[in-house]
């Protein structure tokens, strides 16, 4: 829980009774490749954090597969909408390798949050999150595929190295053949 204590203390600083609640509320789980940790039309009734491995989010649309982030280490992710209005996904997450996560119930996740400190780490969670995933939404949707890829090879390295060609493909938008082309012209 090294990982999840150090991710949580880089925003708010926790006492030794909250670490404690932590340790008692967060559960480790590990999925094989491949396997569903959120699946489409379900509630999702957790918050995860990746303590090892990748996972993908995305939704179909047409038959097709569109990847809509992927997720590295010491990252915190969720089906937004359906966790915290406790209502279906439209979203899938998958493990893309074998995975370890401390998991986090949303029936759990409001009881820690009647203790100040939690309280304070999540309302300066969720404004760091929304502020960074408005702006990369803005940002994003005005780039090339090239700069796309380049951001994520400066921003997110992890994703390059770890996350297959057709799923980073899929999130900039274009064929793994267009992203072939991008790399050589980086290489």
């Amino acid at each position: 829980m090294i990982e999840l204590f150090k991710a949580m203390e880089n925003i708010q600083k926790l006492d030794f009774e909250t670490k404690e609640l932590i340790k008692l509320s967060f559960i480790e789980e590990r999925f094989n490749k491949e396997a569903t940790i959120v699946a489409q039309g379900k509630v999702c009734e957790k918050i995860y954090f990746i303590k090892s491995g990748v996972v993908r989010r995305f939704y179909i649309e047409d038959d097709k597969e569109i990847v809509s982030w992927i997720y590295t280490e010491n990252q915190f992710f969720t089906s937004l909408s359906s966790y915290f209005e406790q209502k279906p996904s439209f979203e899938i997450f998958t493990a893309c390798e074998e995975t370890i996560v401390y998991s986090l119930f949303f029936k759990d996740e409001l009881k820690l949050l009647n203790y100040p400190v939690f309280a304070q780490f999540h309302i300066k969670f969720l404004r760091i999150y929304l502020s960074k995933l408005n702006e990369f939404h803005h940002v994003f949707r005005f780039m090339s595929a090239q700069e796309k890829y380049g951001f994520l090879l400066r921003s997110f390295p992890d994703i390059i190295k770890k996350a297959k060609l057709k799923h980073i493909a899929s999130l900039i938008g274009v064929s793994q053949e267009t992203l072939s082309r991008i790399r050589a012209a980086i290489i």
